[in-house]
């Protein structure tokens, strides 16, 4: 399979898996909003699932078992798909990695700043920094898939990725700041899963199913260690083999993640935002609006990401460190820099982590929501104008 027709593919499932993103995240909101809304908080908060094995027992949520359980195997795509770019990709060639690099760095320390610069003399509410630094890659994708052919090819594999870059960055934070009280003996246990997984492609077993078995028995090790969870999905991805050693031609891991794609876009995002999404209009307040986490969060976000992406971008571009892409012009750039403060999926997975305690999820989802809808909208309008005008 050609790179134009796994790029196509890959544009498609997201732009879709966008669609089904909202879908899924506005039928949370008008549920949370109904009589049906007690029964919606209940299920996904109260309900709890146990499985165990001898001495060895878990009891969760349902809704920490689809943020700590299946978004294990969103993670594991990420880390598939970072690694094919990284090896094989767009990101392959360092010509073409440097203005989507520059562009994800200035994309996550900009917002952070500004939050941090929104939150100051509330330090209790520092944790919440890198909220804002994440981007939704299948909803910006599917934003950019309504101007369908008026935007150039070389714009969609920008904005891919910086996406891409932008959830590396992600899940460096998660394993770096949201680490915490770790359990040593489970961390070793960690390890070795992860040395034998290592192993597997040094002896160039390319069969998925080994790579699953002990993947499992790392994710229970990461689980209860204090490293978050789905960081085993991206130590998994990293040590299975993009290539067959024995046939060149036979890509295991692309084979994996073409399997795990529809699954992650179709079923596993969308019932993450239904999820995670539900919020009851009546318990917004004027304080709540007002708070700083919600201002930081919503600042960073639709004033701080698009910021630092374009300057960054400009500023590779005019010390000639980096060539902007064929076709695309500053003003697509900075449509572009809109639609990545679309941080919806990312952001509210980020927030779980970094406010896991405290009733303050109200505050996140509507800073959030507010500067996802309003970057979404903003970045088509600047895309869409930008295009009409190159027409004339």
């Amino acid at each position: 399979m050609g790179k134009k027709t796994v790029f196509k593919r890959f544009n498609e499932v997201e732009s879709f898996g966008g669609m089904l993103l909202f879908f899924a995240a506005v039928t949370a909101l008008v549920i949370s909003n109904t009589s049906l809304q007690g029964w919606y908080h209940n299920f996904f908060s109260n309900v709890h699932l146990s499985f165990g094995f001898g001495a060895f027992s878990i009891s969760e949520s349902i809704q920490h078992w689809i943020n700590d359980g299946l978004m294990v195997i969103f993670f594991m795509l990420v880390g598939l798909e970072i690694k094919r770019e990284l090896v094989v990709g767009e990101l392959s060639r360092w010509s073409n990695a440097l203005l989507p690099l520059m562009a994800a760095l200035g994309g996550i320390v900009i917002p952070a700043m500004v939050y941090l610069l929104v939150n100051k003399g509330h330090s209790q509410f520092d944790q919440g920094w890198a909220i804002p630094t994440a981007t939704d890659i299948a909803f910006s994708l599917g934003v950019l898939a309504l101007l369908k052919s008026r935007i150039p090819t070389s714009l969609k594999v920008f904005l891919t990725a910086l996406a891409i870059i932008d959830d590396l960055g992600a899940i460096i934070v998660i394993a770096v700041f949201y680490t915490t009280g770790l359990s040593w003996l489970l961390v070793l246990a960690a390890c070795f899963c992860i040395t034998i997984l290592l192993l597997f492609n040094r002896l160039g077993i390319v069969r998925f199913t080994p790579y699953a078995i002990v993947g499992f028995i790392l994710w229970l090790c990461v689980l209860g260690s204090g490293i978050h969870a789905t960081l085993a999905g991206i130590a998994l991805a990293f040590a299975y083999p993009l290539q067959d050693k024995r046939n060149h031609l036979h890509l295991p891991s692309r084979k994996v993640e073409h399997y795990l794609h529809p699954w992650v876009a179709y079923l596993i995002l969308p019932l993450f935002a239904f999820a995670n999404a539900g919020v009851t209009f009546s318990h917004i307040t004027q304080s709540s609006l007002l708070h700083p986490i919600t201002l930081g969060i919503f600042a960073g976000l639709f004033f701080g990401k698009p910021l630092g992406i374009f300057l960054a971008s400009w500023l590779a571009v005019k010390t000639k460190i980096a060539n902007l892409p064929n076709g695309v012009n500053f003003n697509m750039i900075y449509g572009v820099a809109l639609l990545a403060g679309i941080g919806f999926t990312m952001s509210l997975f980020v927030g779980t982590l970094a406010f896991p305690f405290g009733g303050y999820q109200l505050m996140v989802k509507m800073g959030v929501f507010g500067a996802s809808v309003l970057s979404g909208l903003m970045g088509y309008w600047v895309l869409r104008r930008t295009t009409a005008q190159n027409k004339r």
